[in-house]
């Protein structure tokens, strides 16, 4: 999978993103169809989208408060660095309301996407992260609302557009 800054895309490869952000369940000729191009085209820019790490995965996404974890938080962690990052990473690993985890700059060290069923239960979940020895530190702020969800179509027709 390639994650450098060389990945282009064009109108087509854009086309075919959107196209399947739309409709997940398409196939692949029916994408042929809609977008005016050979089945092999479609397969092929597919592969290349796929093979390149455009595309990260075809599974359905899940909606955390739709199975009852409506309250969403983000944790800022300072981590011993006795430690290090590897002992602490599996313990978030191991916590299923951990959605995501990314190494930061700054005064802290990683920042957590965690989801909770209520704020008690954030509560709890905030407990499980911190019971790790490696974790010096956790501040915690709870997301009143949602504005804009997790999105990428955007920068993928920014970038079929050259921008």
């Amino acid at each position: 999978m390639n994650t450098g800054q060389d990945v282009q895309l064009d109108v087509l490869d854009a086309r075919l993103i959107d196209l399947l952000a739309e409709e997940p369940r398409i196939g692949v000729l029916e994408c042929s169809r809609r977008l005016g191009v050979a089945r092999g085209t479609v397969q092929a820019r597919l592969d290349k989208l796929v093979e390149r790490g455009v595309i990260a995965g075809f599974g359905p996404d899940i909606s955390p408060a739709a199975i009852g974890f409506g309250v969403t938080s983000f944790v800022t962690l300072e981590i011993s660095q006795r430690h290090g990052h590897d002992p602490v990473t599996a313990h978030l690993a191991a916590i299923p309301e951990v959605l995501e985890a990314h190494t930061i700059t700054g005064s802290s060290d990683l920042l957590c996407r965690i989801v909770a069923r209520s704020n008690t239960d954030l509560q709890r979940v905030i407990d499980q992260i911190v019971a790790s020895e490696g974790i010096r530190r956790a501040s915690t702020i709870i997301a009143l609302a949602e504005q804009i969800p997790y999105r990428t179509l955007p920068l993928v027709r920014s970038a079929a557009r050259g921008g």
